[in-house]
């Protein structure tokens, strides 16, 4: 059995990173508790584990005293200067107690705690690999159901994806591949558990990196993500290179790229805007695919009026206000949506510009008809 743990030792060193050290402190210190457990004693007691020959010896450590009030903690003077001539009082004697049949119990213990630790060992390095993954996307595959989680395979570990992450118009049947976004990691006493989703914003986010090489390297920068999963979502995108026009890179050559995406969400509904620091033209662009004529803006309680042209209303607002209330998360900004017969009479519209053409809108559609119906 000695040689055993000692390859056993040597190989989980090597394959698990466990250090030999910890292992062999760990079990000296288990030693101890079945030595006192299994003898009925309650001596101070240290156990040597030789890592030349893997033996293992007990040792009864006593303190030198004058007089001995407990000969299991204490020995006298007299009787530790008949082992060594050299001994003082207040020093410690260490006597070998290894009781005969102890490899016995050493064997059992010296592999529970192996096993243990070894356990420990490979929840904190699944812990460390995803810790740093959090908010971060992979691709799972579904392993079963209950009725809180689906449990979704990422490499040697299972991670959960609760019933509210996960998008409605999706069946997650057994083996098939999902992309999920990480949103947590937590330490559990049985080991670490991984949640993940499918209705995140960052999903989108991510989806987009992955597909749009502009966006990887810095050159553009999504600035806001807007998303009711599995029906629709808006994207705001940047870029400091005049060059580079940002809705154009997240499109991809005849919609590649967004088309990627919508298929991997299942049929969802993408609309990439330009984003802009003047909420009047952010606030227009994010109502795509709607025409806007104007845009008024309260800074004080960060609120919008918008105008559209009576036709473009129902689109403007979308079914059952989606469209508005993406745009409304995408910006930051409350929007009342007018149309110009209703502006007009209130008296709030015409305001003073240029012209009376609808505002221009810069930004995309993916997943509409071609009348611009949802």
């Amino acid at each position: 059995m000695s040689n055993e743990l000692l390859d056993a030792l040597t190989i989980l060193e090597k394959e698990k990173g466990i250090s030999r050290d910890v292992l062999v402190e760990a079990i000296e210190a288990a030693l101890v508790s079945a030595y006192k457990r299994n003898f009925n004693q309650a001596q101070n007691v240290r156990v040597d584990f030789n890592l030349m020959n893997g033996s293992m010896r007990v040792f009864a450590r006593k303190e030198i005293v004058d007089e001995v009030f407990d000969s299991r903690l204490e020995i006298s003077l007299d009787e530790a200067k008949s082992i060594n001539p050299n001994y003082e009082l207040e020093d410690v004697v260490e006597l070998e107690v290894t009781p005969k049949n102890f490899g016995r119990i050493a064997a059992q213990t010296a592999k529970q705690v192996v096993t243990q630790r070894v356990r420990e060992a490979e929840r904190g390095i699944v812990y460390n690999e995803f810790i740093d993954r959090e908010e971060d996307i992979m691709t799972g595959i579904v392993q079963r159901r209950d009725s809180k989680y689906i449990y979704v395979a990422l490499g040697k570990t299972e991670a959960l994806l609760p019933a509210n992450e996960q998008m409605p118009n999706e069946s997650y049947q057994p083996h098939e591949r999902y992309k999920v976004f990480l949103t947590k990691v937590e330490k559990t006493s049985k080991g670490p558990q991984i949640f993940v989703s499918r209705t995140h914003p960052g999903l989108l986010k991510r989806l987009f990196e992955l597909e749009v090489p502009e966006i990887f390297d810095g050159t553009v920068e999504i600035k806001s993500v807007a998303r009711e999963a599995g029906d629709r979502s808006k994207i705001s995108v940047h870029s400091d290179n005049p060059e580079v026009d940002p809705v154009g890179a997240c499109v991809g050559p005849k919609g590649q790229r967004v088309q990627a995406i919508v298929n991997e969400l299942k049929g969802e509904k993408i609309d990439i805007v330009k984003w802009s620091e003047d909420p009047v033209v952010f606030v227009a662009n994010a109502l795509s695919p709607s025409k806007v004529l104007e845009v008024i803006v309260n800074e004080e309680e960060k609120a919008t009026t918008v105008i559209v042209p009576d036709y473009q209303l129902s689109l403007a607002i979308g079914k059952r206000g989606q469209n508005a209330r993406l745009a409304a998360k995408l910006t930051g900004w409350k929007i009342d949506i007018k149309s110009e017969t209703d502006a007009r009479e209130s008296g709030i519209y015409p305001v003073v510009r240029d012209s009376e053409e609808e505002m221009e809108f810069t930004g995309f559609t993916f997943g509409l008809d071609d009348d611009g119906e949802e």
